[in-house]
């Protein structure tokens, strides 16, 4: 059947400065946190391959936004890098860059491409991590007029802000699992370093709105639906658990201008809480956004502790429950995810239903495959198993929107393969193939489709909905 999404829906993909523009010590730009930590631990990163110039998107700028155009991208999501903006974290603006986002802002625009800006997307400046990081509030501070100056740069022509992309993995890896720098292992610093993120991204919004810029400004989250083992009662808890640790956390402030109660009291029991300021109330109330952006991935299935919690191990989250792996479930096997597409119908049925419908968009949902060069076909990727993996989604999508769901969009993780982190680049997630070598770019089969989908605002899935 054919399934038509509505007019002016966003059609695109999403990416990061980090990942993509490469450069990372070229053009006035300072180091992050990951240029600091490949210097230290090189060993870390998978084939060695730091971020020192991922997929050179600082040069070839003007060629991939044409790639996009191709792809018929209506939209595209990337993000400023604070330490190329602002070198030293809370100094003088660094003129280099100001030229390179005003060219890419104004060629995405000349595209027809709306540019969606995320002003912070893992890349702390090492500048600022020297001062503490998310656990200062001076760095709050320091984000904040970062921010205000941004929009005074670039607000003329980006309508749409984003404060931060998926703000609980640096919590989870940089201070709960050692998979982000400063590799730290403390509930307590975790959760300042989640406390002050939400003060950090209020005072962004407030920044925002004092700016009287056109416009709107949004937050982009990674949900993770909760699902139990089964409705005892004991997993069910887990469950509740799990999505306040991992889900509400974030969502709750951005959307209601309150942590839950729940939180509040669990993390209250074991001694867990933040410091906080009188005035952090009025703050947070303040950073009720516009939109919300929507990364899906996975699921998350627990169920209870079948075991007693060591007292002298660290205290984490999973003192509350357990991961549950589903019999049957269907996995991508590369990246250890487990692939569910009625997943992300739930998340917009729940933002619906309990969060009063808010104005969002899928910016995030994607499928890593690793050696995609074994399914070359003629020079291109023949990955029909991405079109199969966005088709889905898209359908679950549809039908959300079909119920009354205001999502206004779908973009793809990830245009073009990128660096990914400490996977480097392991698993290719992109519409284009890069190779990293001579950094020739391929349009693969999904793109294609996803061109064609673009263009007709819509596609054919061969299953009957009804």
């Amino acid at each position: 059947m054919q399934l038509i999404f509505p007019d002016n829906f966003w059609w695109g993909s999403a990416s990061s400065a980090l990942q993509t523009e490469g450069d990372s010590l070229n053009g006035g730009k300072s180091a992050t946190i990951w240029d600091h930590w490949y210097t230290q631990q090189p060993s870390r990163f998978h084939q060695q391959i730091g971020p020192a110039e991922t997929s050179t998107f600082y040069q070839h700028w003007r060629q991939d936004i044409s790639l996009l155009k191709q792809l018929n991208h209506n939209s595209f999501r990337t993000s400023i890098s604070w330490s190329r903006l602002i070198p030293d974290g809370t100094g003088d603006v660094n003129q280099e860059a100001v030229v390179f986002y005003n060219q890419v802002i104004d060629e995405l625009l000349a595209q027809g491409i709306t540019p969606f800006i995320t002003l912070f997307h893992f890349d702390m400046p090492m500048a600022m991590q020297e001062q503490g990081g998310w656990e200062s509030r001076q760095v709050v501070a320091a984000f904040s007029r970062y921010a205000r100056l941004c929009f005074e740069l670039f607000g003329d022509r980006v309508l749409h802000w984003f404060t931060f992309n998926e703000p609980i993995v640096p919590v989870e890896g940089g201070y709960l699992y050692d998979f982000h720098y400063p590799n730290v292992v403390d509930f307590r610093r975790a959760a300042t370093v989640a406390y002050h993120t939400v003060l950090a991204h209020a005072s962004a919004v407030r920044a925002f709105r004092t700016s009287h810029s056109a416009g709107e400004i949004g937050i982009v989250l990674n949900l993770t639906p909760s699902y139990p083992r089964s409705r005892n009662p004991a997993d069910l808890t887990a469950a509740h658990h799990a999505d306040l640790l991992f889900n509400r956390s974030f969502l709750d402030p951005v959307l209601r201008g309150e942590f839950p109660a729940d939180l509040v009291a669990l993390l209250r029991q074991y001694d867990q809480l933040p410091l906080t300021l009188t005035e952090d109330k009025v703050l947070i109330a303040d950073g009720i956004i516009d939109l919300l952006g929507v990364n899906y991935y996975q699921p998350r299935r627990v169920k209870c502790r079948d075991s007693a919690i060591n007292p002298a191990a660290p205290f984490m989250p999973e003192w509350f429950f357990e991961n549950y792996e589903m019999p049957g479930r269907k996995m991508n096997p590369y990246r250890g995810w487990e692939i569910y597409e009625p997943g992300i119908y739930d998340i917009l049925t729940n933002l619906r239903l309990n969060y009063g419908n808010p104005r969002c968009f899928i910016s995030e949902n994607g499928m890593g495959v690793e050696d995609e060069q074994r399914f070359d076909q003629a020079g291109q990727v023949d990955d029909q198993y991405r079109i199969d993996f966005v088709a889905e989604h898209l359908k679950w999508v549809h039908r959300a929107i079909c119920e009354g769901s205001q999502c206004l969009g779908y973009h793809m993780w990830t245009f073009i393969d990128n660096w990914s982190w400490c996977n480097g680049y392991k698993n290719r997630y992109g519409f284009v193939q890069l190779d990293i070598t001579t950094q020739k770019r391929t349009v693969k089969k999904s793109g294609e489709w996803f061109a064609a989908t673009a263009a007709c605002n819509g596609f054919n899935h061969p299953e009957n909905l009804a």
